[in-house]
């Protein structure tokens, strides 16, 4: 992802956070339909907030020594 700007993942240093994708995907939009809406963006910068998205949201099982 992009450069972290208080604590917001942007895509590619545009003013897009990743949240706004990801949520616009959650709502239907299709991915050509937030291209058409935002020329500014570009195929990869959807599917690199998706990836980054799904890595964030990751259960990891961490073992914990016992005392």
């Amino acid at each position: 992802m992009g450069r972290l700007t208080s604590s917001v993942p942007f895509s590619r240093g545009l003013r897009v956070t990743v949240g706004m994708l990801v949520g616009q995907i959650g709502t239907e939009h299709g991915i050509d339909e937030l291209l058409a809406d935002c020329s500014c963006l570009e195929r990869e910068d959807i599917m690199q907030a998706l990836r980054y998205a799904a890595w964030r949201a990751e259960e990891r099982e961490v073992m914990l020594a016992t005392a």
